[in-house]
């Protein structure tokens, strides 16, 4: 079904709740897994607040989070792409996701009130209009236990509380 899945990831709670999702689908698809971080332009330069933050000081941060995000899927026996993108965030995913010919891309939501989501629009909605693959908005939690199974059998804790035919 999905042979190459782009998990979208910044890190927020969201991010998270996409990055177990997609994991999840991944692992269920036996799907090669990308993991991309875009640097957004428009959340470092926020003068009207008396705010910029150097480019630099958030393309690191963003490489942390990157970074975490390769761990935990890396702990959970993959061998994930990432890359670190700079720009509009819909934007910089459509086109990775044109790129590697993603057959899924997955996003988190994060809630917006009605004037945000009509002036800044939603990536969600953004990725389904551009692209021709399909577009996962998770929003699905999914617990520590549950994530802990996707882990490899290797892996498992030796008392046998996980078992990965478990799950659905």
């Amino acid at each position: 079904m999905y042979k190459k899945v782009l998990l979208a990831y910044d890190g927020s709670i969201e991010g998270r709740r996409a990055l177990r999702e997609g994991a999840k689908l991944t692992q269920l698809c036996c799907a090669e897994v990308f993991l991309l971080a875009v640097v957004e332009l428009s959340s470092i330069m926020t003068p009207e607040a008396g705010l910029t933050i150097s480019i630099d000081e958030q393309t690191a941060n963003y490489k942390a989070i990157l970074a975490e995000g390769v761990e935990r899927l890396k702990a959970l026996g993959f061998s994930p792409t990432s890359r670190l993108e700079i720009g509009d965030a819909g934007q910089k995913i459509a086109e990775v996701a044109e790129e590697i010919e993603a057959h899924l891309v997955v996003v988190g939501h994060r809630p917006q009130g009605p004037l945000a989501r009509w002036w800044f629009g939603s990536v969600g909605s953004y990725l389904v209009k551009r692209l021709r693959c399909s577009v996962l908005v998770a929003q699905t939690e999914i617990s520590d236990d549950e994530f802990e199974q996707l882990k490899p059998p290797s892996e498992m804790p030796a008392s046998g509380q996980a078992d990965t035919a478990s799950i659905s």
